[in-house]
């Protein structure tokens, strides 16, 4: 699974042949999340409430750039938060 992302300490990745809907997967030590890329609900994991709101602020500035990774399935590297 390529890492698309990482900042403090979170790993993004993302699975281009993967079931619906568009989502990406986010971990945190022994935490991992996957995320609705269109929502950008948590629709499973056991992700800290912290690193939760810092994957969100993330994804909020990236989603555009997600949404077109899933549709295209071109592997890109993204910036990780400031």
């Amino acid at each position: 699974m390529p890492i698309i992302a990482r900042f403090y300490g979170i790993v993004i990745k993302m699975f281009f042949n993967e079931h619906l809907p568009p989502h990406f997967h986010a971990l945190y030590g022994e935490y991992n999340g996957i995320f609705n890329i269109k929502t950008l609900e948590m629709i499973e994991g056991d992700m800290p409430v912290r690193a939760r709101k810092l994957i969100l602020e993330w994804a909020e500035t990236q989603q555009k750039e997600l949404e077109l990774m899933w549709n295209t399935k071109k592997f890109k590297q993204l910036p990780g938060l400031e």
